[in-house]
């Protein structure tokens, strides 16, 4: 997992010394570690470069296809929502769409 989202060098660093990015990479890793039945995502890429962004996004449609997993991401970034299967907009705690 530490490999798949390019912090295998970064193992035995303390959160510390880690960047934001590191550390909501090592969270999203950290949650996965055990194959929940649900992920939950809070803005799993909000802290991301593109490329970290593609990684994430690609790790978690992975383990959608092919391993069934249920992923329920809330986000403000239009892009990510509109590679899901369903979405649903809120406005102001109501379901909108």
């Amino acid at each position: 997992m530490l490999k798949y989202l390019g912090l295998s060098e970064r193992k035995n660093f303390f959160p510390s010394q880690l960047s934001g990015g590191e550390k909501q990479k090592t969270a999203i890793a950290r949650a996965l570690i055990n194959e929940p039945e649900i992920i939950l995502c809070d803005e799993p890429t909000g802290n991301l470069d593109k490329d970290s962004q593609d990684r994430v996004v690609e790790l978690l449609e992975k383990l959608n296809k092919g391993r069934r997993k249920t992923i329920v991401i809330v986000t403000h970034n239009l892009e990510l929502a509109r590679r899901a299967k369903r979405m649903i907009t809120l406005k102001s705690g109501e379901i909108a769409a």
